[in-house]
C-alpha cells in the first residue's frame, strides 16, 4: 500500500520529527567492540562559547557526508563530538557578565570565579550543539566529549607530566604574543591582524667617537627604541663596513650600544641598518641570541612603561610614543616621517593591539616530536588532501619552533607544577604533592597559569576515547578514519594532533586529513559582520530548509577552491529538493496496487527507455562511490543532480507516462517497477547529502525486502527495515549496464531534443502539435526512429510524424540536425510569419540599445579604469550575453522572412 505525500515539501515539521526519531532509536550510536569495520571521525571541537557559521555548516555537512555514507555502507561509525573549554574566549564572557555587575574576577578569587564559569556553561554553554542537530549531524551524541571534561583533565595531566618527564617541557625567558588587556600570551592563531595606516619614523643615531656622522633607522614602533640594545647592518654592506663593532648613541636615552653584523639585514631596505630590540621584536629576540646581546624590556603586563623607560616610566606606550617622537624631532634626531601602510596584530577576543613580550612560559621541544609526524605524511602513513597542503605541512615542520603553552588566565587546565619557596625546585606530579621533590620542604604553591586551548585539543583523537585508558573505543577506532578540517588550523591542531599521537599511541591520529576551504560571499570576500555581508546558516535554513542548505554547500565544495556563497544558488537548490518531492509524488500516485515483493527486475523485458534509465542509474552510483571516496563532494552532488533532475524527471518519468496510462498490464507493471526501483535507489544515494527529505519519501514507498545492515547495539530495529539511515548504500551491477541500449537511446532523445529547439526558436506553444519529418542517414537510424515512434510522438508533442531516408527538405521547414538524422519541421502554416517578424524585430531593437548602452559603459576609461575588476568583468559579460542573444535572434528572423 502506497502513502500519500502532501503537495509540497515543508521541511521544517519533517526535519525535527525525523531528527528526534534517529536519536531516540539509537541510530547514530556506534558500537564497541564490533564484528564491523570500523569508520570513525572526530568532530573539530567548537567553541562551548560558539555559535554556528558557515565555517562550522561546511565542515559538519561535509563530515555527516561521510558518516551516513560508511554507515549505509555497513560500516561501524563513530562520529566523536564535544566542544572545547576555549580559555580566553569564555573566560572573557563571564568577565563581561562580572563588568555588568561592577566587579572583576579579582573581587570573586579564583575558585569563585571558575565555579561561575562551570556555571554558565550549564545554563548557557553548548548551543552549538543544539544548532549542530539543526544541521542534521549524525554524530554519536551520548559519547559526547568536553576539553574539561574528568576524562580529558586526566589525559591533559599524564601528557604534561610524562613530557615533562621525558625532558619536552621546560620554562624560559622567551618572546611571546602579548595583550595588554587580557593580561596573557597568545598563540599566533589567536593573533588577529589587520591592515591599517600607519607611519614609519627615520631616526638618527649618532655614531660614538664620530661627531656629526649618524646611521638612520626606520621603525614603525618609536617606544621601543627604549629597549634598543643595538644597531645592525648586513656583514657584506660596505656602507658600513668600517662602524661594525664600534657603538652608536641611543637617542634620548643617550645609552651607548653596538653595531653587529647579522644576515637578517635587508640591505636593499630604506639604508640598510634596523634597530635590534631583543624584548620586543621576534627578529630581533633571534639576532639578539646570536649576539648576546642584552634584552630590555621596558613595558609592563598592561602596556605602560616601566622603570627601564626612564623618564617615560609610567606613560601608556602610545602616549610614550607621540611623546618621543616630539622629543626626537625637537633634538634634530628625526629625519622624517613617512606613511605606511602595515599589519597590525591583534587580540582575537578584545581586540586590543598585541605586543610581542618577553615573559616567562612553559613550552614544549617539540622538534623531537615533529620528526616522527614530518615522516608519516611523507611516509603515506597520513594522506592530506588536497595534496597541494602536505607542502605547506611539510615547511611548518621542518622550520617548527617550541611551542608556548602557558597562559595567564584562570579558566582551562592549571599546569601540574609546584614551586617551592625554600629552594626554588619544580615539582610536576598527577597528584596534588604536599611536600617539594627536590627538598622535601612544604612550602610549595601552584603554578598559576593555565594550557594553551590547543594543548588539550592535540590530545582531542585519544583522550575522547578514554585514554589513558585502554578502552574498547581506542582499541576499535583509533587510528581514526579521517579529519575534516579547515586550512587556518592545519598546523595549530591537525600538526599538533599528529605529534601526541605519535607520541601517544605510537600510531597516527587519522589516515585521512581533508582540507575544505572557505565559505565567501558571492563576490569572493571573505564573510565578516563589518562588511555587513554575514550569511547566517540559521536563518538560512528557517528559510529555505536544511537540505537545501546541505546540498549546496556539497555543490561547490570543490577541491581547493573557495565557495562563494549567495542565497539564490541555496533557492536554486531548494528548487532540487521540490523536484525531488514532486518526482516521488508522480511515482507514489502511479504506484497504486503495486507489490514490488512479487516482482523481479531479472524477470522483466525491459525496453529501451528502462535500460537507458537503469544504465544512467548504475553509472551514477559508480560515479557518487568513486568521488566521494576521493572527497570530491561537488562531483558527487553534480551527479546525483544531473541525474535526478535531467534524466529521471526531464526525460524518464515523461517516458513512463505512455505505458503507465496506455500499456498494457504487463508493459505497465515493468514500468511501475522501474519506477519504483530508480526512485528508491536514488534516495538512498541522495540520503547522505538531504537526509530528511530522503527518509520521508522513502517510508512511503511500497516496502520490500531491503537488504537493511545489523543495527548498532541497543537501537530499535526490526523488519523490515525502519530507516533509509541504515539501508543499504547502492553499489555498482554490472547486470544493469546497458551501454549500447542507452547510447540508442540518447540518439533518440537528440532527435526529440532538435524537434524541442525548433518549437523554441520558433515560439510554438507547448500545447500546439507539428508535424515532423525524419531522413535517416542510414538503416540503423532507420529501424532505431521507427521503433521509438511512439515515444517521439509523445514527448515531442507531434501530429504527424514521416520517417525515411534520402527525404529532401522542404522549402519552407526548419531543419536541425542529431548524429544522421535531419529533423525538417514545416513551418509554413505553423507561425504567424507578419507577427513573429515584428516580434523579433522589436526584441532586436531593444536588445541594440542595450549594446549600445554596455559598450558606452566599457569604452569609458573613467569607469574601466576606476570601477572594481568584478564589476568591470560582468559589464564584460553583460555585453557579451546580449550581443549573442542579438545573433540567435537575427537568425530566427531569417528563417521567418524565407517563409514568406
Amino acid at each position: 500500500m502506497t502513502k500519500e505525500l502532501a503537495k509540497g515539501y515543508e521541511p521544517h515539521d519533517v526535519e525535527k520529527r525525523w531528527y528526534a526519531e534517529w536519536e531516540a532509536k539509537g541510530y547514530f550510536r556506534a558500537s564497541a567492540p564490533s564484528d564491523k569495520k570500523p569508520y570513525s571521525i572526530v568532530i573539530p571541537p567548537p567553541n562551548v562559547t560558539g555559535a554556528l557559521h558557515m565555517g562550522h555548516a561546511l565542515n559538519n555537512t561535509l563530515q555527516d557526508i561521510l558518516c551516513r555514507w560508511k554507515r549505509m555502507q555497513g560500516y561501524n561509525v563513530l562520529w566523536m563530538p564535544g566542544t572545547d573549554h576555549a580559555g580566553i574566549a569564555t573566560q572573557n564572557v563571564v568577565e563581561r557578565q562580572l563588568s555588568v555587575e561592577g566587579k572583576d574576577r579579582h573581587d570573586l578569587g579564583r575558585e569563585d570565579f571558575i565555579e561561575r564559569v562551570w556555571k554558565w556553561k550549564a545554563e548557557s554553554g553548548g548551543q552549538i550543539i543544539g544548532q549542530l542537530k539543526r544541521l542534521g549531524a549524525s554524530c554519536d551524541w551520548e559519547r559526547e566529549r568536553f576539553t574539561m571534561d574528568e576524562g580529558l583533565s586526566r589525559a591533559v595531566r599524564t601528557v604534561f607530566v610524562k613530557l615533562f618527564e621525558d625532558g619536552l617541557i621546560y620554562r624560559d625567558n622567551r618572546l611571546i604574543n602579548w595583550c595588554p588587556r587580557c593580561h596573557t600570551a597568545l598563540s599566533d592563531i589567536e593573533v588577529e591582524h589587520e591592515d591599517k595606516k600607519g607611519h614609519l619614523w627615520h631616526i638618527r643615531y649618532p655614531v660614538v667617537g664620530q661627531p656629526g656622522r649618524f646611521v638612520t633607522v626606520a621603525t614603525t614602533r618609536p617606544e621601543t627604541m627604549l629597549g634598543d640594545t643595538a644597531v645592525a647592518v648586513h656583514p657584506e654592506d660596505e656602507r658600513y663596513s668600517d662602524l661594525v663593532g664600534h657603538k652608536v648613541l641611543l637617542p634620548l636615552l643617550n645609552r651607548e650600544i653596538p653595531v653587529v653584523a647579522d644576515d637578517y639585514v635587508d640591505r636593499e631596505f630604506g639604508t640598510g641598518v634596523v634597530k635590534i630590540t631583543p624584548a620586543h621584536d621576534f627578529n630581533d629576540f633571534e639576532v639578539g641570541l646570536r649576539h648576546a646581546l642584552d634584552k630590555i624590556n621596558v613595558l609592563d603586563e598592561s602596556g605602560i612603561i616601566n622603570a627601564a623607560g626612564h623618564q617615560y616610566e609610567g606613560l601608556d606606550r602610545f602616549v610614550a610614543r607621540s611623546r618621543i617622537v616630539a622629543e626626537l624631532e625637537a633634538a634634530g634626531l628625526l629625519e622624517k616621517i613617512d606613511d605606511h601602510a602595515m599589519s597590525v596584530g591583534g587580540c582575537y577576543r578584545c581586540k586590543t593591539v598585541v605586543e610581542p613580550y618577553l615573559s616567562l612560559q612553559w613550552y614544549v621541544k617539540v622538534a623531537p616530536l615533529a620528526e616522527r609526524a614530518l615522516a608519516a605524511v611523507k611516509e603515506g602513513k597520513t594522506r592530506i588532501l588536497p595534496k597541494q597542503w602536505e607542502n605547506t605541512y611539510y615547511d611548518w615542520m621542518e622550520n617548527i619552533r617550541d611551542w608556548c603553552i602557558s597562559r595567564q588566565i584562570w579558566w582551562g587546565h592549571r599546569i601540574p607544577a609546584w614551586f617551592c619557596d625554600h629552594c626554588d625546585g619544580v615539582t610536576v606530579s598527577m597528584e596534588i604533592p604536599t611536600k617539594c621533590s627536590k627538598c622535601g620542604s612544604d612550602e610549595i604553591r601552584q603554578e598559576t597559569d593555565v594550557l594553551d586551548t590547543w594543548f588539550s585539543s592535540a590530545l582531542w583523537p585519544f583522550s575522547t576515547m578514554g585514554w589513558p585508558e585502554q578502552t574498547s573505543e581506542l582499541k576499535t577506532f583509533y587510528p581514526t578514519s579521517c579529519l575534516v578540517t579547515g586550512f587556518d588550523i592545519l598546523f595549530f591542531w591537525v600538526a599538533r594532533m599528529m605529534m601526541m599521537g605519535l607520541h601517544f599511541m605510537d600510531e597516527v591520529p587519522f589516515r585521512d586529513v581533508y582540507i575544505h576551504a572557505l565559505v565567501r560571499d558571492a563576490q569572493g570576500q571573505k564573510m565578516s559582520k563589518s562588511k555587513g555581508n554575514v550569511i547566517d546558516p540559521l536563518t538560512t535554513i528557517d528559510q529555505y530548509g536544511t537540505d537545501a542548505f546541505r546540498f549546496t554547500l556539497a555543490a561547490f565544495a570543490a577541491q581547493g577552491r573557495d565557495i562563494k556563497l549567495a542565497e539564490e544558488r541555496i533557492a536554486g537548490y531548494r528548487n532540487f529538493c521540490n523536484k525531488v518531492w514532486n518526482a516521488a509524488r508522480f511515482t507514489l500516485m502511479n504506484l497504486e496496487g503495486f507489490d514490488p515483493e512479487k516482482l523481479s527486475l531479472d524477470k522483466m523485458e525491459l525496453c529501451q527507455g528502462e535500460k537507458w534509465i537503469l544504465h544512467r542509474l548504475n553509472e551514477t552510483i559508480r560515479t557518487v562511490d568513486e568521488t566521494l571516496t576521493g572527497y570530491r563532494y561537488n562531483e558527487s552532488a553534480m551527479a546525483l543532480y544531473q541525474f535526478t533532475w535531467s534524466e529521471f524527471c526531464d526525460w524518464y518519468l515523461e517516458l513512463s507516462k505512455q505505458d503507465l496510462y496506455n500499456g498494457t498490464p504487463e508493459r505497465k507493471q515493468t514500468v511501475q517497477y522501474v519506477l519504483w526501483y530508480t526512485l528508491e535507489k536514488l534516495l538512498r544515494l541522495l540520503h547522505p547529502f538531504m537526509p530528511f527529505i530522503t527518509e520521508e519519501i522513502w517510508q512511503a514507498l511500497p516496502a520490500t525486502v531491503r537488504a537493511p545492515f545489523a543495527a548498532p547495539d541497543g537501537a530499535e530495529q526490526a523488519t523490515p527495515l525502519q530507516t533509509i539511515m541504515l539501508a543499504e548504500y547502492p553499489e555498482y551491477c554490472e547486470h544493469l549496464s546497458f551501454p549500447d541500449a542507452a547510447a540508442e537511446m540518447e540518439r533518440v532523445m537528440a532527435v526529440i531534443g532538435g524537434i524541442r529547439n525548433i518549437r523554441g526558436e520558433m515560439e510554438v506553444p507547448p500545447s500546439k502539435q507539428i508535424a515532423v519529418i525524419l531522413s535517416c542517414g542510414s538503416e540503423e537510424s532507420l529501424r532505431l526512429m521507427k521503433h521509438n515512434e511512439g515515444s517521439m510522438i509523445a514527448l515531442a508533442r507531434l501530429s504527424d510524424l514521416a520517417i525515411g531516408q534520402g527525404i529532401e527538405k522542404p522549402e519552407d521547414a526548419s531543419i536541425q540536425v542529431a548524429g544522421d538524422v535531419r529533423i525538417y519541421v514545416p513551418l509554413r502554416g505553423l507561425v504567424d510569419v507578419a507577427a513573429e517578424e515584428e516580434r523579433l524585430l522589436k526584441e532586436i531593437g531593444k536588445i541594440e540599445k542595450e549594446i549600445e548602452m554596455f559598450s558606452k559603459k566599457l569604452e569609458s576609461p573613467a569607469f574601466v579604469d576606476r570601477a572594481p575588476a568584478g564589476i568591470v568583468d560582468k559589464e564584460r559579460q553583460k555585453l557579451a550575453d546580449v550581443t549573442g542573444k542579438k545573433l540567435v535572434l537575427e537568425e530566427s528572423l531569417d528563417k521567418i522572412r524565407k517563409l514568406k
